[in-house]
């Protein structure tokens, strides 16, 4: 089975575990700075290991699934050779989406074919075919044209992780923010084979990501906004823990009551796990702006689940995303006006929220840092580095022109 890691730290409102000597939450601008949404997309999105979905979503050769998170387009594919791998959603010839927008997100394919100039990929990423270059131009070579690779890991669960970071190995290490999450103990009750992919679902929140990220990773709103909540569970008995970059969640039921071994986790950066005897849902916040977040839902239902099992608990916790939905959607108007700076935070119900907090103000602050130590220049680990983007005459101009525009005024005439 392999080491477990450390054990969960339980969260007891000491502010050990959070890194601040008050219980001041981030500060409004934090929720709708554009400039602060880019440098998430360079700390965070770039380079932290996000989880996306279950290897049960996989199963046949060529069946894949195409995210968008950030801005960052890429996909998952199972190879021939059973492997799952991940890509960027780029041509190597004019950029064009490999995987188009408008076609499904999810579906199975024998070819990698590119709508724009039919230029061609196998399932490994390898290059195939390029009409009319491969052919003509003497100095192409086929081999380092294959699609840009992303970093996947499957951990014993099944569950699929991935990191954007383009270096042989990621900065920050899998193991060093979720090292033991797939081996906890109270998953024992839950056989990951026996659950199937059921459906997905989306809703468009007009709000940030850490918006929507404070909301589940707290209770303390529970008994006045989810009444069903207040019926089931003994919401005086809440606690959290945490491991690395995992918070889980406990809740107990009241007497006569049931939530089917209901065992909720928050993974950093933007992940949630809610599982369930006769099913499980992921929930991911994916970013598109400063001030607007996409949540993608995959449900996977037990095999052996009837279906009035299933319909009351997915009825029950899909109430339950609407309600918070329109909680976050109500507070970032306010968010947005200037009027709100920061609140105070219940040291007991809301210390997960000051704990991740804590993890996205060090990845923002941490690198920001390096970019000052960088002469100010901005930092994208996902990017292709200066050796693989061609060091030709073109591109010297260009860098050179925005070295020459950081800490410059434009010419008022």
């Amino acid at each position: 089975m392999g080491s477990i890691g450390p054990e969960p730290t339980a969260l007891n409102g000491s502010g050990d575990l959070t890194g601040r000597k008050d219980n001041t939450a981030l500060p409004a601008i934090w929720y709708r700075s554009p400039a602060l949404y880019e440098l998430e997309r360079r700390a965070i999105f770039s380079k932290q290991w996000l989880l996306m979905t279950h290897k049960n979503r996989l199963l046949k050769t060529g069946d894949y699934l195409r995210y968008e998170v950030a801005g960052f387009s890429f996909f998952l594919i199972k190879g021939r050779d059973g492997q799952i791998r991940g890509f960027h959603n780029v041509c190597r010839h004019r950029a064009y989406p490999v995987l188009r927008p408008e076609a499904e997100s999810s579906g199975t394919k024998h070819i990698l074919a590119c709508y724009y100039h039919g230029w061609s990929y196998g399932l490994d990423g390898k290059l195939a075919k390029a009409p009319g270059v491969q052919d003509r131009v003497e100095t192409f070579e086929k081999e380092k044209n294959g699609l840009f690779p992303i970093h996947v890991h499957i951990d014993q669960r099944g569950f699929i992780w991935v990191n954007l970071e383009n270096s042989e190995t990621p900065s920050v290490s899998w193991e060093s923010m979720f090292q033991g999450s797939d081996m906890r103990p109270r998953l024992e009750p839950f056989n990951m084979d026996e659950y199937v992919f059921d459906h997905a679902w989306s809703m468009e929140g007009e709000y940030n990501w850490k918006a929507c990220a404070d909301n589940y990773n707290e209770c303390y709103h529970c008994p006045t906004t989810h009444p069903g909540f207040a019926a089931s569970c003994d919401l005086s008995k809440y606690s959290a823990e945490i491991a690395g970059g995992e918070i889980l969640f406990f809740l107990t039921d009241k007497p006569g009551k049931s939530t089917n071994n209901y065992a909720p986790s928050y993974f950093y950066p933007n992940a949630t796990i809610s599982m369930t005897a006769p099913f499980w849902y992921m929930l991911k916040m994916n970013p598109k702006s400063a001030t607007r977040v996409s949540l993608e839902y995959e449900v996977f239902r037990h095999k052996d689940a009837t279906d009035a099992a299933f319909t009351e608990g997915y009825d029950f916790f899909k109430q339950v995303e609407i309600e918070d939905k329109e909680l976050c959607n109500a507070a970032q108007k306010n968010l947005n006006t200037g009027i709100y700076a920061a609140g105070e935070l219940e040291p007991h119900q809301e210390v997960g929220v000051l704990y991740a907090q804590k993890l996205i103000r060090e990845a923002v602050m941490g690198h920001r840092k390096l970019e000052q130590q960088n002469g100010g220049h901005e930092i994208w680990p996902a990017r292709l580095s200066k050796s693989q983007a061609g060091d030709n005459e073109d591109m010297e101009f260009c860098e050179e022109l925005e070295r020459c525009a950081i800490g410059t005024k434009e010419v008022e005439w």
